[in-house]
């Protein structure tokens, strides 16, 4: 099983907090990793998906817990909501007990309704923590920092995992869920087909009407060709068949499920241009969105027109999961920028009063050219820390001006 960086996270929560509540999409390795805190830490288990502990709990939440004392992983929590009531007197009585921390660990993939269910009682007790899909450090064993550019970190780290280009495209179709890297004899296509049938049967089937699936399903493969590109609610609802407002229902159940995230534009009153308002759209997971968008293989996305989509998909993934995968992402703002004069940079990092500008290439050899477009900031009332172009090349070079291209395994 390869070790998740944020499980030290994790450690620290429930040594502070009563109640940890660990969420994230489906496959990411939530109750694997929480499960291992059986033998650490003497926590009990129990799954809600059991649909005769669910009916239980639901017909009996105040007798369900005491049934199954403290310290407890409940997995699935958000199918019986009522029970977050009976938890909170739960952590009181175990408080005036002197029982503070480490009582309850809650995880589920259906974060829109696990986290709706969160009282203010229990925001105060609770410490929240987001499980991304693997991050190729952990792949490869690598001790996982988050990224900024810094030549001579950045250098020391792309000598430390050498990738060859070929295996970078492999790793973008197979995507990052544990058990393609547990399992390495699954078919991936396999894997992908049985992930959304679980998806579409269990996640959004109370949410999206049954006559509708077929137009949803056909939503999320559009998307998945969309990965990087701005989100135009009209352009889909017109593609799909489908009205505006319906997009939109859809859009925000692909975002609580964690199956994309959108990239806000950048703006500041510094800027003269004019903005473009729209957010970017990302898949979460590039091996979900290679097989939605037919993408079987490294050799047919070299030769797709998706190449530069999904390397720049995989690359912004990377680095924002080095950031919440040490549990600091709400100390950065992630961003990208694009102006009416189609002036663009693909990734913004503001974290510290400080810009990293970023742009994100399928290629190996570049030129100052290439990063005309961080001048457009050269105005912004944050010092710009650092500039580069993350490509597949093997080794740093400058670009000159203070940039540099930089190996995908710098991240």
């Amino acid at each position: 099983m390869i070790a998740r960086t944020i499980f030290k996270e994790i450690l620290s929560s429930i040594d502070e907090k009563p109640v940890t509540i660990v969420t994230g999409a489906r496959q990411v390795g939530k109750t694997t990793l929480v499960c291992q805190l059986e033998k650490l830490r003497g926590f009990s288990y129990v799954t809600l998906a059991n649909p005769i502990l669910q009916e239980a709990a639901k017909a009996d939440p105040a007798g369900f817990l005491p049934l199954h004392p403290a310290p407890l992983i409940i997995d699935e929590f958000q199918k019986v909501p009522s029970l977050f009531g009976y938890l909170e007197t739960e952590v009181e009585q175990k408080k005036r007990q002197g029982k503070k921390t480490g009582l309850y660990i809650l995880t589920g993939s259906e974060a829109y309704k696990l986290l709706s269910g969160v009282t203010e009682f229990m925001r105060g007790r609770a410490s929240f923590i987001h499980m991304s899909p693997l991050f190729l450090s952990e792949i490869k064993e690598r001790e996982e920092k988050p990224f900024k550019v810094d030549m001579k970190e950045n250098a020391k780290r792309a000598s430390s995992m050498k990738l060859q280009t070929l295996d970078i495209y492999d790793y973008i179709v197979r995507g990052f869920y544990p058990e393609l890297y547990d399992n390495k004899r699954l078919n991936q296509s396999i894997f992908y087909a049985d992930y959304l049938e679980s998806y579409l049967a269990k996640d959004v089937s109370d949410i999206i009407d049954i006559k509708n699936k077929s137009k949803f399903l056909n939503l999320l493969m559009l998307l998945a060709s969309l990965s990087g590109e701005e989100l135009n609610y009209s352009s889909l609802s017109k593609a799909i068949g489908a009205d505006t407002k319906t997009i939109q229902n859809w859009i925000s159940v692909l975002l609580s499920g964690d199956i994309i995230f959108l990239l806000q534009p950048y703006n500041e009153d510094s800027l003269t241009k004019q903005i473009v308002k729209r957010p970017k759209i990302y898949f979460c997971d590039t091996g979900l969105a290679c097989f939605l968008a037919k993408v079987g293989s490294k050799e047919t996305l070299i030769a797709s027109y998706l190449q530069g989509r999904m390397m720049e998909t995989f690359i912004v993934n990377e680095i924002i999961k080095s950031y919440k995968n040490n549990r600091i992402e709400k100390a950065a703002s992630f961003y990208y920028y694009r102006d009416s004069s189609q002036h663009e940079i693909d990734f913004i990092i503001l974290e510290d009063g400080k810009l990293n500008l970023l742009e994100c290439k399928a290629g190996e050899q570049y030129s100052s050219k290439d990063i005309a477009s961080f001048k457009e900031l050269s105005k912004s009332k944050f010092e710009i820390a650092g500039k580069a172009i993350i490509c597949t090349t093997k080794e740093p070079y400058p670009l000159g001006e203070g940039a540099y291209a930089l190996p995908i395994s710098s991240i």
